[in-house]
């Protein structure tokens, strides 16, 4: 195999391409001619080249299958850094580009910091589970038990608004539920299917949508047309439909009150949930500001 040239000597257009060969075998397992003449709108002959000029930088992380894929192999290492933050950022608006390039102009646009960073590794092994639905062995370490091995069935990745977390069955305790990626801390694939009741459709709670009605807090707010300008709403009223697996972290989020009467006070309750009773059902309320079950 011919040396590999220096990656810098590279024109743009060719380190997005081999970025993004590197992102589908870091993040979905594995890559083909196709995908990249889809998504570049190029020919299968600069395809094959743009494969084979990866392979000279990276001959040992995939290998070429009668499926007429290049799989990813027990030996990977990404050509490319793949930054966390951003990461998870294009995953979760479907970005697969995988080139994080480096920007001359500064724009003056800041966020707050994020307190905690998953591994992009564990990332890459639960992203590739949920897409090629496969169940994993994963070592996870709970404020409770400590640090266990679980076998998990994951079917979603999400931003809770302070950390991320993975959605998945949990064969231990035979349930749905969130698991803390940054408490995970190594992700082994296993090759067995998953059962049927065990898929993402039987996930209840995942599935069942909970429509909300957000409005100005009629007792902590003066000026509500402030409010209704923050959030778009429309005649007063901000309608959201939210997942009932995800309800509660959205209302902590955002400090919305959940009580009957809109009862709690302070500055930081600026929002009100009109239809408390949309909320009859969900499993994971007792974060929500206010709220209490008559159930």
């Amino acid at each position: 195999m011919p040396l590999a040239p220096e990656l810098d000597s590279l024109s743009y257009p060719q380190k997005q391409r081999l970025a993004f060969i590197d992102f589908c075998l870091l993040f979905r397992g594995y890559v083909s001619r196709h995908d990249i003449t889809q998504r570049f709108e190029m020919g299968l002959a600069n395809a094959t080249r743009d494969l084979a000029l990866y392979r000279q930088f990276r001959p040992d992380n995939c290998e070429y299958t009668p499926a007429k894929i290049y799989e990813q192999t027990k030996q990977f290492t990404p050509l490319f850094s793949h930054d966390p933050r951003k990461t998870l950022i294009k995953l979760a608006n479907d970005i697969s580009d995988g080139y994080d390039a480096i920007n001359d102009v500064e724009f003056p646009v800041q966020s707050p910091s994020l307190l905690n960073v998953p591994d992009i590794f564990v990332v890459a092994r639960l992203v590739q589970a949920i897409l090629n639905g496969k169940a994993v062995n994963v070592i996870y370490t709970s404020l409770s038990s400590g640090s266990t091995t679980r076998e998990l069935v994951p079917h979603a990745i999400v931003d809770n608004g302070l950390r991320w977390h993975v959605r998945a069955f949990d064969r231990k305790s035979q349930s749905f539920r969130d698991f803390v990626l940054t408490r995970i801390s190594k992700v082994t694939l296993i090759d067995s299917e998953p059962q049927r009741e065990e898929d993402k459709l039987e996930d209840h709670q995942w599935m069942r949508m909970m429509t909300m009605h957000l409005v100005a807090h009629p007792k902590n707010v003066q000026h509500p047309t402030a409010i209704e300008m923050d959030y778009g709403m429309t005649d007063g009223v901000l309608e959201l439909n939210v997942r009932a697996a995800l309800a509660g972290y959205l209302l902590r989020r955002w400090n919305v009150d959940c009580t009957e009467s809109a009862s709690l006070r302070g500055a930081e309750y600026q929002l009100w949930l009109r239809n408390q009773q949309t909320l009859y059902g969900a499993e994971n309320l007792a974060i929500a500001p206010g709220y209490k079950s008559h159930g």
